[in-house]
């Protein structure tokens, strides 16, 4: 009788440890579905306040056309890559938007009254803070998906984990152009006469 009750409680010790392994990974899931959608906002906030950012700018650099074309159509390929939720298509299509944005930047810097503009100062201080944001939000989604990861390759979880239907979730990794050292030119100065 004695072993029968040693077996139950070595049965039921198996099932509270089951049980509590696949809460966890239901809570570290959840985190990282929470991290996800904290990225989506930021990056919603982005896409809703570069086409106010452009309007500004073309009202002083009307003839810059071709950058406001681009930073439009870059955000509108980021918007249709957030839609499809594929980390690693939203990381290609943010990188292409962040470096048309710059080049608006950079237009701007020809125009003084349009940096003086308090509405275009105003919204590339919000830019820059969401930009910031995202960073942020980026980082902490992808050390939820490290931890999840990581506990769904572990023994004995990596097992009944995938049979219980949990997938691993991609990193928000940042584009390879992200990745490569900018290159940095000095002009030669002046010839002395």
């Amino acid at each position: 009788m004695a072993v029968i009750w040693v077996i139950v409680a070595l049965v039921a010790l198996v099932a509270l440890w089951l049980i509590y392994r696949f809460n966890k990974l239901i809570r570290l899931r959840t985190r990282t579905q929470e991290a996800w959608s904290e990225i989506d906002v930021e990056l919603k906030r982005r896409h809703d306040l570069i086409p106010n950012l452009v309007a500004t700018a073309q009202g002083y650099a009307a003839h810059e056309r071709g950058v406001f074309e681009a930073v439009t159509q870059a955000r509108a390929n980021a918007v249709a890559a957030s839609q499809a939720g594929n980390p690693a298509a939203m990381a290609g299509a943010e990188d292409q938007l962040t470096g048309a944005v710059r080049q608006l930047f950079a237009v701007a810097e020809n125009y003084p009254q349009l940096r003086a503009a308090e509405v275009f100062l105003n919204l590339q201080e919000q830019l820059t803070t969401t930009e910031d944001k995202v960073e942020f939000s980026r980082r902490f989604y992808n050390g939820n998906v490290r931890d999840f990861n990581t506990a769904l390759q572990t023994f004995p979880t990596n097992i009944y984990g995938r049979i219980l239907g949990f997938q691993q979730f991609a990193f928000f990794a940042a584009a390879d152009s992200e990745r490569a050292a900018p290159t940095v030119q000095f002009a030669s100065p002046p010839a002395q006469t």
